[in-house]
């Protein structure tokens, strides 16, 4: 006999979290959304989401190149 184990928590298409931050990153964060003229949560959310997300190939072609170039000054600083 096999028991059919319910999920704990049913994950809903979006949720909502509380984040502490400091006085001074809000400040910043509410700086920054009115410059680019979003709202302050549409910011914190798109930040999280860009984060998540894989860089793409040419980032990623870049930053091997760039260490690449870099790596004799790297290895003086090291």
């Amino acid at each position: 006999m096999t028991l059919k184990r319910e999920p704990i928590i049913e994950m809903a298409e979006e949720a909502v979290i509380t984040v502490r931050v400091s006085a001074h990153t809000l400040s910043s964060l509410q700086a920054l959304a009115e410059q680019l003229g979003v709202a302050l949560e549409d910011l914190a959310r798109l930040a999280i989401e860009d984060f998540l997300e894989p860089p793409d190939d040419h980032f990623q072609d870049f930053m091997d190149y760039l260490l690449a170039k870099n790596q004799e000054l790297y290895r003086r600083l090291a």
